[in-house]
């Protein structure tokens, strides 16, 4: 990755625990359409990305954040061919509940309002809570994280919309999803998926893609990764992830994984082995 002018970290530090951390620089990296169950705070340092999200692509330039809300699809790209260098930070939505209780008055769950923001100060905020993480500053790397997401609340914050599952199709998505999350290594024909369900195949594709913001096979990937993210935190082998969660081999895995986390699943692992044994 290094000689193609492209390089990422996708680390923790022990000490911000639910915060997934990354620094990274890529040129001809794309994103396919995915979810984090994080938030996720990208600070872009130089050149511009483009991300698909909320049914627009979005550019984030040097000085700008991207934001997006756990469980939103969304892809990613360079802008400019120079493609684009970023510091991110990903804490749960649990951390950012906490901090927005505590400093803000929003009321429900918080999220992002917009999915970009154009302020250099909170950009800088970010790469100093890397340089903290890296530095094994304690102190610092949660002042400034909980600094950063409180200002980042506080111009842009909300409280997130809730899912309308009230309607037919919108229950037939969630039982879909349910079943793709049960039978992952060995899932269903979308024919077979829908008649059991009692709908027809494009229904249930068009109230899948409503609900949850892309088809069910995408999603199905997108959940295989983060099912496989489990596992190698636990300790297990990209091997090993790759057959538990129905991918035909490791080679899979890797592309899809990297394709979705932007690094492969062995960097991604080393960066846990450094956190478990410090």
């Amino acid at each position: 990755m290094a000689g193609s002018g492209e390089q990422a970290r996708h680390w923790q530090y022990t000490e911000l625990p639910g915060v997934d951390l990354l620094r990274a620089r890529y040129i001809r990296k794309t994103f396919v359409r995915h979810t984090h169950e994080n938030f996720v705070i990208a600070a872009i340092a130089d050149g511009v990305e483009v991300f698909h999200c909320r049914g627009a692509d979005q550019y984030a330039g040097a000085g700008a954040l991207a934001l997006v809300n756990p469980d939103t699809a969304h892809t990613g790209r360079a802008g400019v061919p120079e493609g684009w260098q970023y510091g991110a930070v990903y804490p749960s939505p649990e951390v950012v509940a906490e901090i927005a209780a505590e400093t803000t008055s929003i009321r429900g769950t918080p999220g992002f309002v917009r999915p970009v923001l154009d302020d250099p100060y909170t950009v800088g905020l970010v790469h100093q809570v890397l340089r903290a993480a890296d530095e094994g500053n304690a102190l610092a790397a949660d002042t400034l994280l909980r600094v950063a997401v409180t200002r980042l609340l506080r111009l842009n914050g909300g409280a997130l919309p809730q899912r309308d599952v009230g309607t037919a199709g919108a229950r037939i998505a969630v039982r879909a999803r349910e079943v793709l999350e049960e039978r992952m290594a060995e899932p269903p024909s979308l024919e077979r998926l829908a008649s059991d369900l009692g709908t027809g195949p494009f229904a249930l594709l068009r109230a899948f893609r409503d609900l949850y913001g892309m088809p069910p096979h995408t999603w199905l990937t997108d959940a295989r990764v983060r099912r496989a993210r489990r596992l190698l935190d636990a300790g297990g082998s990209p091997a090993e992830a790759a057959v538990a969660v129905g991918f035909t081999d490791q080679p899979h895995l890797n592309r899809h994984f990297t394709r979705i986390v932007g690094v492969p699943p062995g960097a991604y692992q080393r960066g846990r082995k450094n956190v478990q044994d410090a």
